[in-house]
């Protein structure tokens, strides 16, 4: 198989080798192919093809559900991925039934936090695009994440929760007040800092 076949679907050891039979130092193969930037490396046994090879553009939030899974884009990646925080974000931030891990490759910084698996599977939401998909937290469940699991944010009053959203999040606040309660009251049957989730529910409500 053709490398570009492969679009920007990443790829692991066991697959490419597949694509090169001939080779019996295959860890060599892919060092060269690596080093001509023909691949990426993404961590260690998993790749994807560059896009001058491919004809296609690396998407990260479907590199994060690959390096590592099961998990899911959410925070400010997935609040940006929707239009909601004007933002460039430049660590892709995912939820993970595993534990909480961090990996670093050549086109972006990838954090996962551990979720348990009552709180994960709620709100999620599968985006496709150009024939792949990858799952990815819905709004309210992106937002709801962030606010978990944000050290030493604790706002109060509906006040500082909306400072925090409009001033330090950047967050579209029409959009904001659009969103399905019923999510954050999902959420609220599971989550931790309940009380800040709560003040989230009451503004919505």
């Amino acid at each position: 198989m053709d490398l570009k076949n492969f679009k920007n679907i990443p790829v692991d050891v066991a697959t490419l080798e597949g694509c090169f039979p001939e080779h019996k130092a295959l860890n060599g193969k892919l060092s060269s192919l690596e080093k001509s930037g023909e691949l990426i490396r993404l961590k260690k046994g998993l790749y994807v093809v560059a896009p001058e090879v491919s004809g296609v553009l690396v998407d990260l939030n479907l590199v994060a559900n690959h390096i590592y899974g099961p998990s899911y884009v959410s925070m400010e990646t997935a609040l940006a991925y929707y239009g909601l925080i004007p933002e460039r974000v430049y660590q892709v931030k995912s939820m993970t039934l595993k534990h909480s891990r961090y990996f670093e490759n050549s086109l972006a910084n990838f954090l996962y936090t551990q979720a348990t698996p009552e709180y994960y599977s709620i709100g999620l939401n599968v985006a496709v695009k150009d024939g792949y998909g990858f799952l990815i937290a819905s709004p309210e469940k992106a937002l709801c994440d962030l606010i978990v699991s944000t050290p030493n944010l604790h706002p109060r009053f509906k006040s500082a929760m909306y400072e925090f959203l409009e001033s330090d999040l950047r967050l579209d606040m029409d959009a904001f007040f659009r969103m399905d309660v019923a999510i954050v009251n999902q959420v609220l049957t599971c989550c931790k800092k309940k009380q800040d989730v709560d003040l989230l529910r009451r503004m919505l409500e």
